[in-house]
C-alpha cells in the first residue's frame, strides 16, 4: 500500500499509528543509510536512528510541505542528529580512547625494529616543542590529514599546517637536507 506524502503527514500530525508504521517501513533503511555514513560505528547508528524516529515523532508538527519534500526534511533531521553525535564530546572523547589504544599498540610494536627508528624519527620527533609533536604524531603516524588533526586537537587549521610546516623546516635542519 502506498501512501501519498500529505496524507502521510496528515497521520504523522495526528500521531496515528498506521502513519509511523508506514514511515518506519518505507523510510529507516534510508535514514539509516544517510546516518551510517556519517557515525561508522553500527550500535551508534543504530541509536542515532531510533533518535530520528522520535525527533521526527516530535517536531512533525514544524514540517513545511511549502519549503520542501517530507523524505528531504527527515533526512536533514537524520544527518544533523548524526553530525551533532560526532562533534559531541562523548565522541570526541571516544576517539581519544581508541587513539590511547592505537598509541599502546603501536608503541609495542615499536619495540621490536622499525622504519622510523632505524632512521631516527622517533629521535628528531622528540626533540619537538610538545605541540609540534603532538601535531606530528597525528599527520605522519595517526594517517590524520591536518584538517582532521585540527579538529582532533580543537585548533584553528592554519595553527595545525603552521605546526607541521615548523617542525618539518627543524627536520631538515637537522638533517641538512636541502
Amino acid at each position: 500500500m502506498r501512501i501519498q506524502e500529505s496524507e502521510l503527514v496528515r497521520l504523522l500530525v495526528s500521531k496515528d499509528e498506521k502513519g509511523f508504521e508506514y514511515l518506519y517501513s518505507n523510510y529507516s533503511a534510508a535514514l539509516y543509510g544517510v546516518i551510517s555514513r556519517v557515525v561508522t560505528d553500527q550500535d551508534i547508528a543504530d541509536e542515532l536512528l531510533q533518535d530520528a524516529f522520535l525527533k521526527i515523532y516530535n517536531k512533525i508538527d514544524s514540517f513545511d510541505s511549502s519549503k520542501g519534500k517530507l523524505f528531504t526534511w527527515m533526512l536533514n533531521l537524520s544527518r544533523n542528529l548524526a553530525i551533532d553525535k560526532l562533534r559531541s564530546k562523548e565522541m570526541s572523547q571516544r576517539r581519544k580512547s581508541e587513539q590511547v589504544g592505537d598509541s599502546v599498540y603501536k608503541l609495542d610494536r615499536e619495540t621490536t625494529s622499525s622504519p622510523e627508528n632505524a632512521i631516527g624519527v622517533r629521535e628528531l620527533l622528540d626533540q619537538l616543542d610538545e605541540n609540534q609533536k603532538q601535531v606530528m604524531e597525528l599527520v605522519y603516524f595517526g594517517g590524520f590529514t591536518q584538517a582532521e588533526a585540527a579538529e582532533e586537537l580543537s585548533l584553528p587549521l592554519g595553527t595545525v599546517k603552521t605546526r607541521v610546516r615548523s617542525a618539518l623546516i627543524y627536520f631538515r635542519k637537522t638533517l641538512d637536507v636541502r
